[in-house]
């Protein structure tokens, strides 16, 4: 494993004394702002949400999509030529 380094000021701070000290981390990590800001927490759960949606759709959706796209084909065949399995 790789070490995290991590750079503290020393003696006096040049920052004003109303900012907040961080510890800026470098290397070892995996991204390159999410060391900085936390994420927050909306945004770390929409692609749950969105991906749980695109399944449902997906699932209930294949069969009517395929059935509309055979609908507009060339030889223009009926709905019961469709659905037959022949």
């Amino acid at each position: 494993m790789a070490s995290k380094l991590t750079l503290k000021a020393k003696g006096k701070s040049t920052m004003s004394s109303t900012s907040n000290n961080k510890i800026i981390s470098r290397g070892g990590g995996k991204g390159g702002f999410g060391d900085m800001m936390e994420i927050p927490k909306p945004v770390k759960e929409w692609p749950t949400w969105f991906l749980k949606k695109a399944k449902v759709v997906a699932h209930y959706g294949f069969i009517p999509l395929i059935i509309v796209v055979g609908m507009n084909t060339d030889p223009k065949p009926s709905i019961a030529q469709l659905l037959s399995p022949v």
